[in-house]
Protein backbone atom coordinates (compact mmCIF):
# COMPACT_ATOMS: atom_id res chain seq x y z
CA UNK A 1 0.00 0.00 0.00
CA UNK A 2 1.35 3.49 -0.94
CA UNK A 3 1.47 5.95 1.59
CA UNK A 4 0.56 9.80 1.99
CA UNK A 5 2.62 11.63 2.66
CA UNK A 6 -0.06 14.60 4.24
CA UNK A 7 -2.49 13.68 6.98
CA UNK A 8 -5.61 13.98 4.43
CA UNK A 9 -8.39 11.65 4.54
CA UNK A 10 -11.23 11.00 2.07
CA UNK A 11 -14.06 9.39 4.25
CA UNK A 12 -16.62 7.87 2.02
CA UNK A 13 -19.79 7.20 3.84
CA UNK A 14 -21.50 10.08 6.17
CA UNK A 15 -23.04 7.52 8.23
CA UNK A 16 -22.58 7.00 11.86
CA UNK A 17 -19.20 5.49 11.79
CA UNK A 18 -17.76 7.68 9.33
CA UNK A 19 -18.94 10.38 11.39
CA UNK A 20 -17.13 9.53 14.33
CA UNK A 21 -14.14 8.74 12.61
CA UNK A 22 -14.12 11.65 11.04
CA UNK A 23 -15.23 13.88 14.21
CA UNK A 24 -11.70 12.31 15.56
CA UNK A 25 -9.49 12.65 12.98
CA UNK A 26 -10.77 16.56 12.43
CA UNK A 27 -10.22 16.78 15.74
CA UNK A 28 -6.76 16.05 15.59
CA UNK A 29 -6.00 18.51 12.67
CA UNK A 30 -6.58 16.34 9.82
CA UNK A 31 -8.05 17.57 6.71
CA UNK A 32 -11.16 15.65 6.04
CA UNK A 33 -13.48 15.28 2.84
CA UNK A 34 -16.65 13.81 3.51
CA UNK A 35 -18.23 12.18 0.28
CA UNK A 36 -21.89 10.52 0.65
CA UNK A 37 -25.10 10.75 -1.90
CA UNK A 38 -27.41 12.83 -0.03
CA UNK A 39 -27.62 16.04 -0.93
CA UNK A 40 -29.20 17.29 2.15
CA UNK A 41 -26.40 15.85 4.85
CA UNK A 42 -23.52 17.42 2.06
CA UNK A 43 -25.05 20.65 2.73
CA UNK A 44 -25.83 20.91 6.09
CA UNK A 45 -22.28 19.60 6.96
CA UNK A 46 -21.22 22.43 4.97
CA UNK A 47 -22.37 24.95 6.80
CA UNK A 48 -22.59 23.13 10.26
CA UNK A 49 -19.34 20.72 9.65
CA UNK A 50 -19.30 17.00 11.35
CA UNK A 51 -20.70 16.83 14.73
CA UNK A 52 -21.35 14.46 17.75
CA UNK A 53 -24.14 14.74 20.61
CA UNK A 54 -23.03 16.07 23.83
CA UNK A 55 -19.35 16.40 22.16
CA UNK A 56 -19.49 19.49 19.35
CA UNK A 57 -18.79 19.93 16.15
CA UNK A 58 -15.95 19.84 13.95
CA UNK A 59 -14.99 21.11 10.73
CA UNK A 60 -14.47 19.55 7.06
CA UNK A 61 -14.95 19.37 3.84
CA UNK A 62 -17.95 17.78 1.93
CA UNK A 63 -18.85 16.74 -1.59
CA UNK A 64 -21.39 15.01 -3.10
CA UNK A 65 -20.21 11.35 -4.64
CA UNK A 66 -21.14 12.21 -8.46
CA UNK A 67 -19.18 15.18 -7.83
CA UNK A 68 -15.85 13.12 -6.28
CA UNK A 69 -13.01 12.44 -8.67
CA UNK A 70 -9.82 10.74 -6.79
CA UNK A 71 -6.57 11.39 -6.61
CA UNK A 72 -4.92 8.47 -6.65
CA UNK A 73 -2.75 9.11 -3.57
CA UNK A 74 -5.52 9.84 -1.79
CA UNK A 75 -6.16 8.07 1.87
CA UNK A 76 -9.29 6.24 1.35
CA UNK A 77 -11.54 5.56 4.81
CA UNK A 78 -14.60 3.44 2.57
CA UNK A 79 -17.49 3.31 5.60
CA UNK A 80 -20.15 2.50 3.27
CA UNK A 81 -22.25 -0.94 3.03
CA UNK A 82 -20.64 -3.44 1.35
CA UNK A 83 -23.55 -3.36 -1.62
CA UNK A 84 -21.98 0.72 -2.55
CA UNK A 85 -18.22 -1.35 -2.80
CA UNK A 86 -18.49 -1.12 -6.40
CA UNK A 87 -19.36 1.71 -7.38
CA UNK A 88 -16.83 2.52 -4.85
CA UNK A 89 -13.91 1.06 -6.49
CA UNK A 90 -14.83 1.84 -10.11
CA UNK A 91 -13.51 5.12 -9.05
CA UNK A 92 -10.51 4.17 -7.41
CA UNK A 93 -7.14 3.25 -9.54
CA UNK A 94 -5.77 0.04 -8.01
CA UNK A 95 -3.11 1.40 -6.17
CA UNK A 96 -5.18 3.82 -4.36
CA UNK A 97 -4.85 3.27 -0.93
CA UNK A 98 -8.39 1.95 1.00
CA UNK A 99 -9.29 0.90 4.38
CA UNK A 100 -12.87 -0.79 4.53
CA UNK A 101 -14.67 0.46 7.86
CA UNK A 102 -17.07 -2.38 7.33
CA UNK A 103 -18.26 -5.59 8.85
CA UNK A 104 -19.18 -7.81 5.50
CA UNK A 105 -16.66 -9.52 3.66
CA UNK A 106 -16.49 -8.38 -0.09
CA UNK A 107 -13.47 -10.71 -2.23
CA UNK A 108 -13.34 -8.21 -4.71
CA UNK A 109 -12.27 -5.14 -1.93
CA UNK A 110 -10.40 -7.53 0.28
CA UNK A 111 -7.99 -8.30 -2.97
CA UNK A 112 -7.24 -4.41 -2.68
CA UNK A 113 -6.87 -3.78 0.87
CA UNK A 114 -3.84 -4.73 2.78
CA UNK A 115 -5.68 -3.31 6.25
CA UNK A 116 -8.83 -2.72 7.62
CA UNK A 117 -10.74 -1.70 10.40
CA UNK A 118 -13.71 -3.35 12.46
CA UNK A 119 -16.07 -1.11 14.82
CA UNK A 120 -17.40 -2.40 17.45
CA UNK A 121 -19.02 0.82 18.91
CA UNK A 122 -22.55 1.89 17.95
CA UNK A 123 -22.78 4.96 16.35
CA UNK A 124 -26.16 6.05 14.64
CA UNK A 125 -26.56 9.35 12.56
CA UNK A 126 -29.28 11.74 11.17
CA UNK A 127 -30.56 10.40 8.07
CA UNK A 128 -30.18 14.38 6.58
CA UNK A 129 -27.38 15.56 8.47
CA UNK A 130 -23.62 14.39 9.52
CA UNK A 131 -24.70 14.12 13.30
CA UNK A 132 -24.60 11.28 15.06
CA UNK A 133 -25.15 9.59 18.52
CA UNK A 134 -22.77 6.72 20.09
CA UNK A 135 -25.26 4.51 21.76
CA UNK A 136 -22.98 1.84 22.70
CA UNK A 137 -18.86 2.53 23.63
CA UNK A 138 -16.73 -0.04 21.92
CA UNK A 139 -13.14 0.09 20.32
CA UNK A 140 -12.05 0.39 16.53
CA UNK A 141 -9.43 -1.88 15.89
CA UNK A 142 -7.01 -1.30 13.26
CA UNK A 143 -5.00 -3.93 11.38
CA UNK A 144 -3.48 -5.56 8.91
CA UNK A 145 -5.13 -8.10 6.27
CA UNK A 146 -2.41 -10.78 7.48
CA UNK A 147 0.37 -10.96 9.76
CA UNK A 148 3.35 -9.85 7.06
CA UNK A 149 2.17 -6.77 6.23
CA UNK A 150 3.35 -3.54 8.63
CA UNK A 151 1.57 -0.55 9.37
CA UNK A 152 2.56 1.88 6.94
CA UNK A 153 3.24 5.48 8.91
CA UNK A 154 0.24 7.28 7.42
CA UNK A 155 -1.97 4.45 8.98
CA UNK A 156 -0.13 4.66 12.38
CA UNK A 157 -0.65 8.60 12.29
CA UNK A 158 -4.20 7.69 11.58
CA UNK A 159 -4.63 5.54 14.45
CA UNK A 160 -2.71 7.68 17.10
CA UNK A 161 -4.33 10.75 16.22
CA UNK A 162 -7.90 8.73 16.65
CA UNK A 163 -6.03 7.06 19.74
CA UNK A 164 -5.84 11.17 21.51
CA UNK A 165 -8.65 12.76 19.70
CA UNK A 166 -11.72 10.47 19.34
CA UNK A 167 -14.36 9.67 21.46
CA UNK A 168 -14.24 5.65 21.18
CA UNK A 169 -11.10 3.74 21.79
CA UNK A 170 -8.38 3.26 19.28
CA UNK A 171 -6.66 -0.40 19.26
CA UNK A 172 -3.47 -1.49 16.58
CA UNK A 173 -3.45 -5.18 16.13
CA UNK A 174 -1.17 -7.16 14.25
CA UNK A 175 -4.17 -8.97 12.39
CA UNK A 176 -7.22 -7.67 11.93
CA UNK A 177 -9.03 -11.16 10.57
CA UNK A 178 -9.58 -12.73 13.66
CA UNK A 179 -11.82 -9.69 14.75
CA UNK A 180 -13.53 -9.20 11.49
CA UNK A 181 -14.59 -12.78 11.86
CA UNK A 182 -15.75 -12.39 15.26
CA UNK A 183 -17.46 -9.22 14.16
CA UNK A 184 -18.98 -11.51 11.39
CA UNK A 185 -20.56 -14.12 13.73
CA UNK A 186 -22.49 -11.46 15.94
CA UNK A 187 -23.58 -9.78 12.66
CA UNK A 188 -24.61 -12.67 10.96
CA UNK A 189 -27.19 -13.67 14.21
CA UNK A 190 -28.22 -9.95 14.43
CA UNK A 191 -28.67 -8.86 10.89
CA UNK A 192 -30.77 -11.42 9.31
CA UNK A 193 -33.33 -11.22 12.74
CA UNK A 194 -33.61 -7.38 13.12
CA UNK A 195 -33.37 -6.62 9.11
CA UNK A 196 -36.98 -9.06 8.83
CA UNK A 197 -38.68 -8.11 12.10
CA UNK A 198 -37.83 -4.32 12.64
CA UNK A 199 -36.33 -5.11 15.98
CA UNK A 200 -33.98 -3.11 18.33
CA UNK A 201 -30.98 -5.13 19.59
CA UNK A 202 -31.96 -4.76 22.64
CA UNK A 203 -35.70 -6.76 21.54
CA UNK A 204 -33.60 -9.68 20.16
CA UNK A 205 -32.89 -10.48 23.30
CA UNK A 206 -36.16 -9.44 25.57
CA UNK A 207 -38.48 -11.55 22.59
CA UNK A 208 -38.26 -14.92 23.81
CA UNK A 209 -38.47 -16.46 19.92
CA UNK A 210 -35.75 -13.50 19.15
CA UNK A 211 -33.69 -14.58 21.48
CA UNK A 212 -34.08 -18.15 20.80
CA UNK A 213 -33.19 -17.58 17.36
CA UNK A 214 -30.36 -15.51 18.16
CA UNK A 215 -28.57 -17.97 20.21
CA UNK A 216 -29.26 -20.52 17.64
CA UNK A 217 -27.47 -18.57 14.53
CA UNK A 218 -24.40 -17.60 17.48
CA UNK A 219 -24.10 -21.09 17.91
CA UNK A 220 -24.66 -22.39 14.35
CA UNK A 221 -22.10 -19.15 13.33
CA UNK A 222 -19.20 -20.04 15.62
CA UNK A 223 -19.47 -23.78 14.79
CA UNK A 224 -18.86 -22.69 11.11
CA UNK A 225 -16.12 -20.86 12.23
CA UNK A 226 -14.56 -23.19 14.33
CA UNK A 227 -14.49 -26.26 11.98
CA UNK A 228 -12.81 -23.70 9.89
CA UNK A 229 -10.10 -23.15 11.90
CA UNK A 230 -10.44 -19.88 11.88
CA UNK A 231 -9.01 -17.87 14.38
CA UNK A 232 -11.45 -15.24 16.56
CA UNK A 233 -10.64 -12.43 18.59
CA UNK A 234 -12.28 -10.54 21.83
CA UNK A 235 -14.94 -7.84 20.90
CA UNK A 236 -17.08 -6.89 23.72
CA UNK A 237 -16.55 -8.64 27.33
CA UNK A 238 -15.94 -12.16 25.92
CA UNK A 239 -14.56 -14.21 23.64
CA UNK A 240 -16.90 -15.99 20.93
CA UNK A 241 -15.79 -19.13 22.38
CA UNK A 242 -16.71 -18.42 25.90
CA UNK A 243 -19.94 -17.10 24.36
CA UNK A 244 -20.70 -20.18 23.03
CA UNK A 245 -19.89 -22.44 25.95
CA UNK A 246 -22.29 -20.05 28.05
CA UNK A 247 -25.31 -20.60 25.28
CA UNK A 248 -24.87 -24.56 25.69
CA UNK A 249 -26.85 -23.71 28.86
CA UNK A 250 -29.59 -22.08 27.53
CA UNK A 251 -30.69 -21.03 31.34
CA UNK A 252 -27.53 -19.23 31.58
CA UNK A 253 -27.66 -17.20 28.57
CA UNK A 254 -31.24 -16.55 29.29
CA UNK A 255 -30.00 -15.31 32.57
CA UNK A 256 -27.30 -13.01 31.42
CA UNK A 257 -29.61 -11.69 28.32
CA UNK A 258 -31.08 -9.41 30.58
CA UNK A 259 -28.37 -7.06 31.49
CA UNK A 260 -27.08 -6.98 27.90
CA UNK A 261 -30.32 -6.20 26.18
CA UNK A 262 -30.59 -3.02 28.34
CA UNK A 263 -27.51 -2.04 27.24
CA UNK A 264 -28.32 -2.51 23.60
CA UNK A 265 -31.78 -0.62 24.10
CA UNK A 266 -32.64 1.22 20.83
CA UNK A 267 -29.59 0.69 18.89
CA UNK A 268 -30.31 -1.41 15.57
CA UNK A 269 -27.65 -3.50 13.45
CA UNK A 270 -26.35 -2.17 10.04
CA UNK A 271 -29.02 -4.07 7.93
CA UNK A 272 -31.94 -2.77 9.76
CA UNK A 273 -34.29 -0.55 7.31
CA UNK A 274 -32.43 -2.06 4.56
CA UNK A 275 -35.12 -5.05 3.31
CA UNK A 276 -37.29 -2.24 2.21
CA UNK A 277 -34.78 -0.39 -0.07
CA UNK A 278 -34.60 -3.54 -1.82
CA UNK A 279 -30.82 -4.48 -1.10
CA UNK A 280 -29.20 -5.51 1.87
CA UNK A 281 -25.75 -7.30 3.27
CA UNK A 282 -26.93 -10.62 3.81
CA UNK A 283 -24.73 -11.99 1.12
CA UNK A 284 -21.73 -10.15 2.74
CA UNK A 285 -22.46 -11.70 6.31
CA UNK A 286 -24.54 -14.60 6.31
CA UNK A 287 -23.69 -15.93 2.66
CA UNK A 288 -19.90 -15.38 3.29
CA UNK A 289 -20.23 -17.89 6.03
CA UNK A 290 -22.41 -20.35 3.88
CA UNK A 291 -18.82 -20.07 1.74
CA UNK A 292 -16.91 -20.83 4.60
CA UNK A 293 -19.07 -23.80 5.69
CA UNK A 294 -19.33 -25.61 2.20
CA UNK A 295 -21.33 -28.58 1.80
CA UNK A 296 -21.90 -28.49 6.09
CA UNK A 297 -24.90 -27.89 7.93
CA UNK A 298 -25.84 -24.69 8.75
CA UNK A 299 -29.84 -24.16 8.30
CA UNK A 300 -30.15 -20.97 9.73
CA UNK A 301 -27.77 -19.44 7.57
CA UNK A 302 -29.25 -20.32 4.46
CA UNK A 303 -32.87 -19.90 5.64
CA UNK A 304 -31.39 -16.01 6.21
CA UNK A 305 -29.97 -15.73 2.66
CA UNK A 306 -33.11 -17.12 1.73
CA UNK A 307 -35.50 -15.41 3.54
CA UNK A 308 -33.97 -11.85 3.62
CA UNK A 309 -33.38 -11.67 -0.22
CA UNK A 310 -37.02 -12.96 -0.82
CA UNK A 311 -38.56 -10.10 0.90
CA UNK A 312 -35.93 -7.74 -0.11
CA UNK A 313 -36.89 -8.40 -3.88
CA UNK A 314 -40.33 -7.59 -2.78
CA UNK A 315 -39.33 -4.61 -0.34
CA UNK A 316 -41.89 -6.20 2.17
CA UNK A 317 -42.07 -4.53 5.30
CA UNK A 318 -40.41 -6.40 8.44
CA UNK A 319 -42.92 -8.40 10.39
CA UNK A 320 -42.23 -9.91 13.89
CA UNK A 321 -44.19 -13.20 12.59
CA UNK A 322 -41.39 -13.52 9.67
CA UNK A 323 -39.94 -15.03 12.68
CA UNK A 324 -41.84 -18.41 12.15
CA UNK A 325 -40.08 -18.87 8.76
CA UNK A 326 -36.54 -19.24 11.05
CA UNK A 327 -38.09 -22.04 13.42
CA UNK A 328 -40.03 -23.73 10.12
Amino acid sequence: MNTVPTSSVTIIGAGGIGCAVGHGLASGGWDVLMVDTNAAKIEHGRCHGISIEDIGSQAARFMRFDDWAPNSSDLVLLCTKCFDNAAVLERLEDTAPVIPIQNGFDLELQSRCSHECIASFVSECDADRPHTRITRMGDLHIGSCDTSTPLPDTIAQLASTLAKHAIFSTVTVQNIMPFKHSKLMYNAAIGPLAAVTGLDNGQLLTNRVARKLFFAFLRENFSILHKAQIPLATIGPFHPRVVNRILRTPMLGTVMAGPFSRSLKGTYCSMSGDIELGRTEVDNFNGHLLKIASDGPCPFNRSAVTIVNRMAATRAKPKLRMLNEFLA
